[in-house]
C-alpha cells in the first residue's frame, strides 16, 4: 500500500502588532503509514538494539509488578485489620497505581523498545504488522521473565502477607463465570490496545510532537480506566505476563486453573483492536468505498 503524505506546510492568517492581516507559512511534520514489516524477518537478531529493547522490556514489567502487586498487598494487609480498613488505598489506589506505572514507563521506554511491557500489546502490534514474529516472541519472553522477577522481588519483602493475602494472583470472584470474567479481560484489553494504537498513530504523532507524554498518558489512563471496572471481576490481568508473575510465584491450584483466562481473553482483544484500528480507522477510504458501492447497488436495485 503506499505510503500517505500530509503536506508539510500550511498558510495561516496571523494579525500583527498594528492590526494588519498577513499570510504566514507553517510547516508541519509530514507523516506517513510507516510500511508493514516482514513478519519472519529475522535479520534484527545480529542488532544490538533487541537487546537493548529486549532488556528495557525486562526491566519494565519487573518494575511495573513490584510497582502494581507491592500495592495490591499492601491495600489487602490493611484492609484485612478490622481498624484499618478505612486507611488503604483501595481499588482506586490499586488502579491509579497501575495506571501510573504504565504511563511512566511507556514515557522511559518508548524510545528503547517501543514501551509495550505487556504480551497482549505486543501481539496486538505483530497482527497489525508493526513487529516482526522474532521480536513479538522474544519481547514475550522477557516480559514475562521480568513480571516474575517483580513479583519475586515482592514475595521476599513482604513474604507473610504475600502468602496469606493470595499473592496478588487474578482469579475470578465469586458471583461471575468464567464466560463472564474471559469477556470482561476480552474488552479491557480491547480498550488498551484501541488506546495504543490510537496515542501512536503516525497522525497523531506528528501533530502533536512536541508534546512528549502524548502517547504515555493516554495508555496509562486506559489501563487505569480498565482497572476500575474490571477489578472486582478478575482483579485485572489485561496483561498476561502481569498474571502469569503472580501466580508463578503465588503457585495454587486454583490460580492455575483459571489462569488460561487471563490469556485467552487479552489475546483475543489485543487481535479485535489490531481489526478495528486497520480496518476501520486507518483504512477508512476502503470502507466508505464498500458503503458508496452498496448505496449504488440499492439505488440501481431500486429503478430497476
Amino acid at each position: 500500500m503506499p505510503q500517505t503524505t500530509i503536506a508539510a506546510k500550511e498558510v495561516e492568517k496571523v494579525v500583527t502588532a498594528d492590526e494588519e492581516t498577513t499570510d504566514i507559512v507553517v510547516h508541519r511534520v509530514p507523516y506517513g503509514d510507516p510500511p508493514a514489516v516482514r513478519a519472519l524477518d529475522t535479520s534484527e537478531l545480529g542488532t544490538w538494539s533487541l537487546y537493548r529493547a529486549l532488556i528495557g522490556e525486562f526491566t519494565a514489567s519487573l518494575i511495573l509488578l513490584y510497582v502494581s502487586i507491592a500495592t495490591v498487598i499492601g491495600y489487602r494487609n490493611q484492609s484485612s485489620a478490622a481498624d484499618e480498613r478505612c486507611t488503604g488505598v483501595g481499588y482506586l489506589g490499586v488502579a491509579w497505581s497501575f495506571g501510573a506505572t504504565v504511563s511512566v514507563l511507556v514515557y522511559s521506554t518508548s524510545g528503547v523498545s517501543g514501551g509495550h511491557i505487556n504480551p497482549a500489546v505486543t501481539f496486538a502490534l505483530f497482527m497489525a504488522g508493526k513487529v516482526t514474529l522474532v521480536r513479538a516472541v522474544l519481547y514475550v519472553a522477557a516480559q514475562c521473565l521480568g513480571a516474575v522477577v517483580g513479583v519475586g522481588v515482592v514475595k521476599g519483602i513482604m513474604k507473610h502477607p504475600y502468602d496469606d493475602l493470595g499473592g496478588g494472583a487474578n482469579a475470578v470472584a465469586g458471583g461471575y463465570s468464567l464466560g463472564a470474567a474471559l469477556g470482561a479481560e476480552t474488552l479491557g484489553t480491547f480498550v488498551l490496545a484501541y488506546a495504543v494504537f490510537s496515542a501512536t498513530d503516525p497522525k497523531r504523532t506528528a501533530r502533536d510532537a512536541f508534546v512528549p507524554l502524548v502517547a504515555a498518558l493516554p495508555i496509562g489512563m486506559a489501563v487505569f480506566v480498565v482497572h476500575l471496572a474490571t477489578i472486582p471481576i478478575t482483579g485485572t490481568g489485561i496483561n498476561p505476563a502481569r498474571s502469569l508473575g503472580a501466580a508463578v510465584l503465588y503457585n495454587q491450584h486454583e490460580t492455575w486453573k483459571q489462569h488460561w483466562i487471563f490469556w485467552v481473553g487479552p489475546f483475543t482483544g489485543a487481535a479485535m483492536a489490531a481489526f478495528y484500528h486497520k480496518i476501520v480507522l486507518r483504512d477508512g477510504a476502503v470502507v466508505k468505498e464498500s458503503l458508496a458501492a452498496m448505496g449504488s447497488f440499492k439505488r440501481n436495485s431500486s429503478t430497476a
